[in-house]
C-alpha cells in the first residue's frame, strides 16, 4: 500500500488538533467539569484504595474522600468570608487610607508633569464614566456566570463520584480502542499519566499550604495588615502558571496601600513575596512535584493562554497537566512523537543542522538527550 505523504500526514495532525480545539471551546461547559472531575478523581485515587483495602464498601470508600475534599473547600470559603467581614469592618480607614495615596500621588503627577489637579480630576472622572459605562455592560451577564460557576461547582463532586464508581469500565473502553499488542503500551501510558497528575496535583496542595504559612507567616512578624489573606490569595493565584505570580503581586500591593499611610509595608510585601517565590522555585516545588515529565517554557505559557482562552481561570489551571498528558501520549505514538519533542524540555546541545542523528525520532536519541538535561528517563510508568 502506498505511504500518505508527510504534507498530508502533518495537515490530517493539524486539522485533528484544530477540532479538539473547537470541540473543547464549543463543549465547554460539559467538557471542562469533566476533566476537572477527572484530575480530582486521580488525586483522591490513593484514600480510595485505602478504604478499599480496610474492606469499606465501594460507597463508602468513595464517599468518605468526596466529603473530606468538600470540607476542605467549606473551610477556604469560611476563611475568605471572615477576612471579607474585617475588611468591610475596616472600610472607613482604608476610603482614608486610599485618599492619601491618592492625593500624593497627584501631587506627584504636578510636579514631574503639566497636568494640573483640576486636569488631574477631570480626566479621572471621564475614566470613571467609561469604567461605569462598561461595567454595565458586562453585569448583565454577571448572573449568568455565577448561575454557571455553582452549576459546575454542584457537578463536580457527582462528577468524581461516577468516575471512581465506574473506572473499571472506562478503562476497559479505552483498552478496547486498541489491538491487543498494543495494551502493554496503553496500560504504560495510563500507569505514567496517572503518576504525573497525581505528583502534580498533590504538589500544588503542598505548594499552597507551605505558600500560605511562609508568606503569611512572615507578614504577620512585620506587622502587615491582612497578612493571612495576602498569603493564602497569592498561593492560590499561583496556582495559574506565569501570569498568576503577577496577579498576586498587585492584589497585595493594593491590599496593603489601602491598610497602611506608608508605602514601606508595600516594599515589605514585595520582598517577602519575592523571597517565598526564590525558595519555592528553586528549592521547595521540584523536589515536591520532581515530575519525569518536562514542559518547556514556549508551550508552557501557550498552553496556558490558550487554556484561558478556552475555559478562564479553570482552563490556565489545568493546561500543564493536560499538556503533560498530551506529551507522554506523544512520546508513545510514532505518528505524534515529533509533537511530544516540541512540547519537551530536553533542548538539544548542537544543531539537527549539523547533527543528523538529533533529525531521527529514535528512542535512544532521546533517552540520550533525557540523561544530557538531567532528566529522568520516561520507558516505564512509574519507575
Amino acid at each position: 500500500m502506498k505511504e500518505i505523504p508527510v504534507t498530508v500526514k502533518r495537515s490530517i495532525e493539524l486539522l485533528g488538533l484544530f477540532l479538539l480545539g473547537a470541540l473543547l471551546v464549543l463543549g465547554n461547559n460539559i467538557i471542562m467539569p469533566l476533566i476537572m472531575a477527572f484530575f480530582i478523581s486521580i488525586v483522591l485515587l490513593p484514600l480510595y484504595r485505602f478504604f478499599r483495602k480496610k474492606r469499606f464498601p465501594d460507597f463508602l470508600a468513595i464517599l468518605i474522600p468526596i466529603l473530606l475534599m468538600l470540607t476542605i473547600v467549606s473551610l477556604i470559603g469560611w476563611f475568605f468570608s471572615s477576612q471579607m467581614g474585617r475588611m468591610i469592618a475596616d472600610f472607613p480607614q482604608i476610603q482614608k487610607n486610599v485618599s492619601l495615596h491618592l492625593s500624593s500621588l497627584s501631587k506627584w503627577i504636578n510636579d514631574i508633569s503639566h497636568f494640573s489637579t483640576t486636569e488631574q480630576l477631570k480626566f479621572i472622572d471621564e475614566q470613571s464614566s467609561k469604567l461605569l459605562n462598561y461595567s454595565a455592560a458586562i453585569l448583565g451577564g454577571a448572573a449568568g456566570s455565577v448561575s454557571s460557576a455553582f452549576i459546575f461547582l454542584g457537578l463536580l463532586p457527582i462528577y468524581v463520584f461516577l468516575i471512581l464508581s465506574y473506572k473499571n469500565l472506562l478503562l476497559r473502553f479505552i483498552f478496547m480502542w486498541f489491538k491487543p499488542d498494543q495494551h502493554e503500551k496503553v496500560e504504560e501510558v495510563l500507569g505514567e499519566s496517572e503518576s504525573i497528575i497525581k505528583s502534580y496535583l498533590i504538589g500544588l496542595l503542598i505548594q499552597i499550604t507551605y505558600m500560605s504559612v511562609l508568606v503569611g507567616g512572615l507578614l504577620l512578624l512585620f506587622g502587615i495588615k491582612h497578612a493571612l489573606l495576602i498569603g493564602v490569595l497569592f498561593a492560590l493565584l499561583n496556582l495559574i502558571p506565569y501570569v498568576g505570580a503577577l496577579i498576586g503581586n498587585i492584589i497585595g500591593v493594593i491590599l496593603t496601600l489601602s491598610s497602611s499611610q506608608s508605602l514601606t509595608p508595600v516594599l515589605i510585601v514585595l520582598c517577602t513575596i519575592a523571597f517565598v517565590q526564590f525558595l519555592d522555585n528553586n528549592i521547595l516545588m521540584p523536589r515536591i512535584v520532581g515530575s519525569k515529565v518536562r514542559i518547556n517554557a514556549l508551550g508552557a505559557i501557550v498552553g496556558v493562554l490558550i487554556g484561558g482562552a478556552i475555559s478562564g481561570i479553570s482552563g490556565m489551571f489545568l493546561s500543564l497537566p493536560i499538556i503533560a498528558v498530551m506529551k507522554i501520549i506523544f512520546d508513545r505514538s510514532e505518528m505524534f512523537k515529533p509533537w511530544g519533542v516540541l512540547l519537551g524540555d530536553e533542548n538539544p546541545g548542537e544543531s539537527p543542522m549539523k547533527n543528523r542523528q538529533l533529525r531521527s525520532k529514535s528512542d535512544k536519541v532521546q533517552q540520550k538527550l533525557e540523561v544530557e538535561n538531567d532528566i529522568q528517563p520516561t520507558d516505564k510508568a512509574g519507575s
